[in-house]
């Protein structure tokens, strides 16, 4: 696809409209539709800026590399009836709220980390685990939606509103290129009580492994997983079928790597 045929088909898979879009980059809606039909060429700005909006590469909106990724899907070769049961933890909202508060004491300064890289962290964080010891550590919910997995909205915003009139927790929003990151900034220090050793050991090896990594990049890794690849969108994603990643994002071989 040519630049003008990926954006229009972001912006129209993303349900915005060109209005919305321009409000994001800060300028007209005549202007950012001169983009979409062609009548003049982005600048470099702006190539950054709505790679950051959709996600994506910089490279992949110029190169038009999103439909290839839709036509040629990577493909999973396994049977639901195979899947072997295992423990799958409910969610403990002390525990979750101690995951939270540990992560973004480590992390959540950090330029790229607004709400989009925590919620990828989270979800790899969990799932990661689950693929090594057969359980979740939050034992959040995940739900598929087109810019990756996404925590259960009602699950996640409760415990972050307790964090927050227990004032552990401030939500802020700061510019990032030229749109809003929401970033959650932690007022306390995890007390530590609800994580074993081997839980913040998985954590830590996994913020060294993605916490510099941007909302585009961990998009384009989740995309590329096996638990998202085969959920319906909007349908929470099954653990189990962590059991089933391919080698582009199977962490048992990067575990034994000594």
């Amino acid at each position: 696809m040519s630049f003008v045929e990926t954006i229009t088909k972001l912006r129209k898979e993303s349900g915005q409209s060109q209005q919305e879009v321009a409000d994001k980059l800060n300028m007209a809606r005549a202007t950012y539709s001169s983009l979409e039909t062609a009548r003049r060429e982005p600048n470099l700005s702006e190539i950054k800026d709505l790679a950051v909006i959709y996600q994506v590469s910089p490279a992949d909106l110029i190169e038009g590399r999103i439909q290839a990724e839709v036509e040629a899907p990577i493909k999973i070769d396994f049977k639901e009836e195979d899947i072997t049961p295992r423990e799958i933890v409910e969610t403990k909202p002390e525990k979750l709220r101690e995951v939270l508060l540990y992560v973004l004491n480590k992390i959540g300064a950090k330029p790229n980390v607004g709400e989009t890289v925590l919620y990828k962290l989270l979800y790899f964080i969990d799932f990661d685990y689950y693929e090594k010891y057969g359980k979740s550590i939050t034992g959040l919910s995940y739900v598929r939606n087109h810019f990756g997995p996404t925590p259960s909205t009602k699950t996640f915003r409760g415990v972050v509103e307790a964090m927050k009139k227990a004032n552990q927790l401030e939500i802020v929003e700061t510019k990032y290129f030229s749109h809003l990151q929401k970033k959650y900034l932690p007022t306390v220090k995890p007390e530590l009580k609800h994580l074993n050793a081997q839980e913040l050991r998985h954590i830590d090896e996994e913020l060294f492994r993605l916490g510099d990594k941007t909302a585009a990049e961990l998009t384009d890794m989740s995309h590329k997983d096996t638990p998202w690849i085969v959920t319906k969108d909007s349908k929470p994603i099954d653990y189990q079928f962590a059991m089933y990643r391919t080698p582009l994002t199977s962490v048992r071989e990067f575990e034994d790597e000594i």
